[in-house]
């Protein structure tokens, strides 16, 4: 997959494109023909980006809209395709042009489930998106001080891991729960069994259209089909709507997929600027705001960097040290797609994994991001086509997205008990409790009550301790509170 100039340089009649020869001043700016590439690999690895992770576009208003904040207000879909679209076209191409590497950006899985099922239902949008901000400032600011170091070696690996892993259950149930393939039962007497399989059985063409879509999904990832998760709402979404006109059917739940009457309009730019950097403060205490921003900042951060470095080095750019060129540039770069999908209410933005289906094609530098970000922009118009897919054809997305962030399992020792324990504790409780937060501290409350037990103290970072103390505040926080007599 990686790109030869081997003998480029020195022949002089080489037609435009060719690897090895600058052809211009965007040539050189991005280093297209130094680093092997060529304009139409670019171009090709641009839009092959793009393709795979469109299901943003999707997912992301889906996922945002589907839930209430304290209020019970929801946000409008159309307004967060809108946001969706803009922050992911804008932050891509500045990351093309001032990180020049082909890493697109764009709301991120598992950050947008914090935000609708964490923050939300204890504060207001508003208070919810300008702690999206903050962690994007706080991400900044690690990243110009150089303590990003710190953090990174403060949680073990296989924590880091975990957590991935927690979140990825944690989006398959919201997904299986979504599409109705999961439902709670009811508080009936003489049951214990606290959820089920659809109303007791699987009924409806509904579920219908969520069971196919999801054997398609499976399917296509297990044959490696490029762009899988896109093809899959696409043909479910197309099956619905033919399904929904001829039955005439009520049960489709947040999205009845019925065909607009037009199918482009302007951009609803109404959720832009809607955030409120210190409100959350005044809605929940102080100590749930710090482990929520540092829940965000842990599930941001430490993803990027993964992503950064795998996709970078299966571009063959580490530098002979196997350092990402410019990391900080585009560390700060990342960081700032936060603030900016925050301030647009579309959840923090982040590096997307699926770059590698870019670097699959031939993208070699910024330039892919030019022509990604482009599509991006155009589907700013796109927002009465894109609201139409219904929960059960975007449901096995989220499934199948949690499958992906579950292989990481695989890098845990779990015949290390010092560490297995924990990460099966952070794994298992963010499914079961709904929340990733408590699965994050019971983890690492875990990890530092076992090595102190075992006598290993001081292999816990500072860090890692003083987070643990707010966590353990954080669990014990009505006691503490009653105690004190503040409730």
């Amino acid at each position: 997959m990686k790109s030869s100039a081997t003998g480029a340089v020195h022949d002089a009649h080489q037609p435009p494109g060719t690897p090895g020869m600058a052809q211009g001043p965007v040539d050189r700016y991005f280093k297209i023909s130094e680093r092997g590439s060529t304009y139409g690999r670019e171009i090709r690895g641009g839009l092959a980006t793009f393709f795979t992770m469109a299901y943003i576009l999707v997912l992301n208003p889906i996922i945002l809209s589907g839930a209430k904040d304290m209020t019970g207000a929801k946000l409008d879909p159309a307004q967060l395709v809108t946001a969706t679209a803009l922050v992911a076209a804008v932050m891509t191409v500045i990351m093309g042009v001032g990180g020049n590497l082909p890493l697109a950006l764009a709301a991120g899985l598992g950050l947008n489930a914090v935000v609708a099922y964490q923050l939300a239902p204890l504060m207001t949008w508003d208070d919810a998106m300008g702690l999206i901000v903050l962690e994007g400032l706080i991400i900044c600011a690690l990243v110009v001080t150089g303590l990003r170091e710190a953090v990174m070696h403060a949680i073990p690996q296989p924590l880091k891991q975990a957590i991935s892993v927690g979140i990825g259950l944690f989006i398959a149930f919201i997904g299986f729960v979504d599409a109705g393939f999961v439902t709670r039962i009811p508080d009936v007497a003489n049951t214990t069994v606290p959820v089920q399989l659809g109303t007791g059985s699987l009924t409806g063409w509904p579920m219908l259209v969520f069971c196919l879509g999801l054997v398609l999904t499976v399917v296509l990832l297990a044959r490696k089909v490029k762009g899988a998760i896109l093809i899959s709402i696409v043909t479910m979404t197309v099956v619905a709507v033919v399904l929904n006109k001829a039955a005439d059917i009520k049960t489709w739940g947040l999205t009845t997929p019925s065909l607009p009457d037009t199918l482009v309009d302007t951009p609803d730019f109404g959720l832009l600027g809607n955030f409120d950097l210190f409100g959350a403060f005044g809605q929940v205490s102080v100590v749930t705001v710090l482990l929520l921003v540092f829940t965000l900042i842990l599930s941001d951060f430490f993803d990027t960097m993964g992503t950064v470095v795998g996709v970078t080095a299966e571009a063959g750019l580490l530098d002979e040290d196997g350092q990402v060129p410019q990391l900080g540039r585009v560390l700060l770069i990342d960081g700032a797609a936060a603030v900016a999908g925050g301030a647009a209410s579309a959840s923090s933005a982040t590096t997307y994994i699926e770059s590698a289906a870019g670097v699959g094609e031939g993208a070699r530098t910024g330039f892919a991001n030019l022509f990604t970000g482009g599509l991006f922009a155009l589907a700013l118009f796109m927002a009465p086509l894109l609201t139409i897919v219904p929960l059960q054809a975007a449901a096995p997305a989220l499934v199948a997205v949690g499958f992906l962030m579950m292989t990481q399992v695989k890098h845990i020792d779990w015949d290390r008990y010092d560490i297995a324990i924990p990460a099966f504790l952070t794994i298992a409780v963010m499914p079961f409790t709904y929340s990733i937060t408590n699965g994050i501290g019971a983890g690492f409350l875990a990890y530092v009550i076992i090595k102190t037990a075992l006598g290993r103290a001081r292999e816990v970072h500072w860090l890692l301790w003083g987070v643990s103390v707010l966590f353990l505040v954080y669990f014990g926080i009505d006691p503490v509170e009653q105690l004190l007599g503040v409730k």
